[in-house]
């Protein structure tokens, strides 16, 4: 399993630029988040998570790469519609992702030519394919893509974060971006302590 890196330098200067964050970073200490580094892999991931819970979700991931062995655009292609709903996957996801499979082998979608490109535009290039989303992108870029600067205000755990952080009762896109521009360039760091902070 491979993790997120980043450590004391991303940390400290989180917590000098932001007080009330600091404090959710030294009540949690380090905080392991997981990546997978094969980005079709995680596109997969990212689909079968979208509304419903990260337990559910893990539940249907497991079932999947027992059923599939690696997940990749060959075994998702070569998977019968029946095999895959029996994961848990609705026929929708389904569509989605053997959609996904058929782009790459095609040749329409190329994963390595996104790392070329920034982060505003991997999001344009995989929120153009069906069942892809701008939150479903940005997921992949903190996941897979290991982006150091990505705070998705689609996420709302992210959202339910900041509000519990800074005590707010509501929060507008302003908002956001301010605290978005606080965190910058380590987004992604801030992202995972208020995911953290979304919990309590």
């Amino acid at each position: 399993m491979e993790y997120l890196e980043y450590g004391d330098k991303e940390l400290n200067y989180l917590k000098e630029s932001d007080k009330d964050l600091a404090k959710v970073i030294d009540k949690y200490g380090f905080i392991k988040r997981k990546v997978i580094p094969d980005p079709f892999t995680a596109l997969v991931h990212s689909i079968a998570q979208q509304q419903i819970s990260l337990k559910a979700a893990n539940t249907v991931c497991s079932r999947i790469k027992a059923l599939l062995g690696d997940i990749t655009p060959e075994s998702i292609e070569a998977a019968n519609v029946d095999e895959l709903r029996s994961c848990g996957l609705s026929g929708r996801k389904i569509n989605y992702i053997k959609g996904i499979a058929k782009a790459v082998l095609s040749g329409k979608l190329n994963f390595n030519s996104l790392y070329d490109m920034s982060d505003d535009q991997v999001i344009k290039k995989l929120s153009s394919l069906p069942g892809v989303g701008v939150w479903t992108a940005e997921m992949l870029l903190i996941s897979s893509m290991r982006r150091p600067d990505v705070v998705s205000f689609s996420d709302l755990a992210i959202r339910r974060g900041m509000l519990k952080v800074y005590g707010l009762k509501s929060l507008t896109k302003e908002q956001f971006l301010i605290f978005r521009k606080r965190y910058s360039p380590y987004g992604t760091i801030a992202s995972i302590y208020l995911w953290a902070a979304s919990k309590e």
